[in-house]
């Protein structure tokens, strides 16, 4: 009898500690995030370094696991993936998703991007003000686009003529731009690029400086022809699962959306980097780059221009504000680059 207090109070010594341990456990709160950039590139960095930065604001109560290049769910399907809860958060291309996203392809237009930083403040600025419906099926954490996108191919393209009938990679709305520009436009996400262009499957791609070295490309292309009037950017979104978001404290709400607003700057000045350390590689490699003239230049712009008229009157068949979109973009961006 005498041990049985002792005993007692050991025993719920326990019980209460076991109590803390479980509450402090199930009371965490874990995610998963699909990206669809490889682990070394720039991108996920700050992927991964915006989980760690949650989980510290949140003293633990928030662990994000990011899974690269497309291991959870492959590009074209995160956004989808995010909606069903297969993720709970995604990172990947508005692009890879044609026409899911109508009002979002005024970015992708050939607008004269001259940075990565412009491309992202002029998105950031775009959703603000027009809060699209079609992004309404998820949290939006944040969007960025990337800086001007140019021509990368494996024989010289000095003049637009030299462009034509050539197979050229692209996806989404930029293949009107390959089409206009008198190519032959051969959708495929950027992961299968590599092989297709050091197969001859293509003989070049669109996108920004970095894809030549953070996608390897500058080893299978020898050429990247600088031609302002075609310069597009792409679209890119983060997006959380809504039930998972409304799930979230308030608390925690307020300090993931400050965070948002941290990273948007982070992946817009961290493409204008990556470009110059795309650009640096094929130099280093001794690949050409040519630059059009002015005169040269024109007719590229005349080319492309027709799609701002395409991308209107494509919105007004579906009852979206696409000329307001356009206008506001092409006045926004002007103000941002002066």
């Amino acid at each position: 009898m005498r041990n049985r207090k002792p005993v007692s109070f050991f025993l719920c010594f326990m019980m209460m500690g076991f109590g803390f341990l479980a509450s402090s456990a199930f009371g965490q709160i874990k995610m998963n995030y699909s990206n669809v950039f490889p682990a070394p590139h720039k991108h996920s960095v700050l992927a991964a370094e915006w989980a760690k930065e949650v989980e510290k604001r949140t003293n633990g109560k928030v662990t994000v696991t990011v899974h690269h290049g497309g291991t959870l769910t492959p590009g074209d399907k995160i956004y989808d993936g995010v909606i069903r809860g297969i993720s709970d958060m995604g990172m990947s291309v508005c692009g890879y998703t044609r026409g899911r996203f109508p009002l979002t392809e005024v970015i992708e237009l050939p607008l004269g991007y001259k940075t990565g930083w412009a491309a992202t403040r002029l998105i950031t600025d775009y959703y603000a003000k027009f809060n699209p419906k079609e992004f309404g099926d998820t949290k939006i954490m944040y969007l960025y686009a990337h800086g001007p996108g140019l021509l990368h191919t494996k024989k010289p393209v000095n003049k637009i003529e030299d462009l034509k009938g050539m197979k050229i990679r692209a996806f989404g709305a930029v293949t009107k731009i390959v089409s206009a520009l008198g190519g032959v436009p051969v959708s495929m996400p950027m992961g299968e690029t590599y092989d297709a262009l050091s197969r001859g499957i293509v003989e070049g791609s669109i996108a920004p400086y970095e894809a030549l070295q953070g996608w390897k490309w500058g080893e299978v292309v020898k050429y990247t022809t600088e031609a302002p009037g075609m310069a597009y950017s792409s679209a890119f979104f983060v997006a959380m699962n809504k039930d998972k978001w409304n799930a979230l404290p308030a608390d925690i709400q307020k300090i993931i959306e400050q965070i948002n607003k941290e990273w948007i700057e982070k992946h817009g000045k961290s493409w204008d980097e990556i470009d110059k350390a795309g650009k640096d590689f094929i130099v280093k490699r001794g690949n050409q780059i040519i630059t059009v003239s002015v005169d040269e230049n024109r007719k590229w712009e005349r080319a492309v221009k027709p799609l701002y008229d395409d991308y209107v009157k494509s919105m007004k068949e579906k009852g979206l504000p696409g000329a307001e979109a356009l206008r506001f973009c092409l006045e926004q961006l002007y103000k941002i680059q002066g």
